[in-house]
């Protein structure tokens, strides 16, 4: 059934919280968790902590454009991590953290420059953003124990810290791109 929608790929930190954002996203058709662009087929979460594999910790976000444009996605993306900070998102350090947009269609690239620059021009971040923007390359989908990590384990500390502290504010700025079951 997916199969039908676009896919873009979005690296913002720890894969646990990009994930739990876009989970809420109305028009959202499937959200994976993942590694991207990297070197070595079918890596472990292991090999990818290393940061030797130049893999990026992503998630795979199926959607429906009928229902959410890439720019509106994108917006989300910008709002919910801090794309100014070189392969680092909060405590969270290394390659595999990096900011990064994997597009798979030419639009998701253009949309995705476009907003970029807008948002330099704005100022909004007070520091240059240094999201990638790149073709997906190569995608290997997580561990099982990490898909809808969030939602098995909301009151585990980084879950209930780091995650929910994101999910409200995505609730906060972008309400009328809630799921409807997404609202509580």
């Amino acid at each position: 059934m997916s199969s039908e929608f676009p896919v873009l790929v979005l690296g913002g930190g720890c894969f646990w919280c990009t994930e739990a954002v876009f989970l809420g996203v109305r028009g959202v058709v499937e959200v994976q968790s993942g590694y991207a662009n990297g070197q070595v087929e079918e890596p472990s979460y292991e090999q990818v902590c290393t940061g030797e594999t130049g893999h990026n910790e992503v998630v795979r976000v199926t959607y429906d454009p009928s229902r959410v444009s890439v720019r509106q996605l994108l917006g989300i993306f910008f709002a919910t991590h801090d794309p100014t900070t070189l392969n680092r998102q909060g405590n969270d350090v290394g390659t595999q953290y990096r900011s990064a947009i994997y597009f798979t269609q030419p639009e998701q690239e253009r949309v995705a420059r476009e907003l970029i620059t807008e948002l330099e021009q704005a100022r909004l971040f007070g520091a240059p953003i240094v999201t990638e923007v790149l073709p997906l390359s190569a995608y290997w989908p997580a561990e099982d124990y990490h898909q809808d990590y969030y939602a098995r384990h909301p009151a585990q500390g980084y879950c209930a810290y780091v995650i929910g502290p994101k999910i409200s504010k995505f609730r906060r700025q972008f309400a009328e791109l809630l799921k409807p079951d997404a609202s509580a």
